[in-house]
């Protein structure tokens, strides 16, 4: 084979291995704008104080979970395939990161539970929610953004850290309004940013 061929060759399965193994972040970031979009926008209208919708809160909430676990499947499968037969920093990085998503909502969680059982008030306790999970969101976004070298996921981090304190501003049901368009747009419009740009290869998210 000629010099030309043979990197034509070289080019053609380098671009092959990393479509089997790129991750593609577009998927992962639509399901999660949706996930938001809708269920916090649903939030929104049937929380006191808001348009009052004819859905009561508690169905609300539980099509906001059922979303944000649809959500959570994507890039669980994405990794999942990327990952497979992967050996090295690449993968160990990759894991750790993924782990600082499940400890910082674990702790998370465990701190909000505890001050909502000291006495926080129901608006207090929904605010304090809200906020402190944007806030987390947005500082692991500017963490996978300064670790994966990604200038458009750290944007995304430090909006999503804007939108923590225009929630929580906007106060109860107003941060609903601020999740589902703000929060939950900001990550439509990643992934459709995505979507336009993404190389052959993929992208890690």
């Amino acid at each position: 084979m000629s010099p030309a061929a043979s990197l034509a060759l070289i080019e053609s399965e380098r671009g092959r291995l990393l479509r089997r193994r790129g991750v593609n972040p577009a998927p992962i970031f639509a399901s999660w704008g949706i996930a938001w979009l809708i269920g916090f926008g649903l939030c929104y209208l049937a929380a006191p104080g808001g348009p009052s919708a004819p859905l009561p809160m508690w169905a609300a909430a539980a099509v906001l979970v059922a979303l944000c676990l649809a959500a959570m499947v994507v890039p669980v499968v994405q990794g999942v395939r990327a990952g497979r037969g992967v050996r090295g920093p690449s993968r160990t990085t990759g894991a750790m990161y993924g782990a600082c998503w499940a400890l910082a909502f674990l702790a998370l969680a465990t701190v909000n539970l505890t001050l909502a059982r000291g006495g926080l008030d129901a608006d207090l306790t929904t605010l304090l929610w809200t906020g402190s999970s944007l806030t987390v969101a947005g500082v692991l976004y500017l963490a996978g953004g300064m670790l994966w070298q990604d200038r458009a996921q750290y944007l995304l981090g430090v909006w999503l850290l804007a939108s923590a304190v225009a929630g929580v501003l906007a106060g109860v049901p107003g941060n609903f309004l601020v999740l589902s368009l703000a929060g939950g747009g900001g990550l439509l419009a990643l992934a459709l940013y995505y979507a336009l740009r993404r190389p052959a290869g993929g992208a890690r998210p």
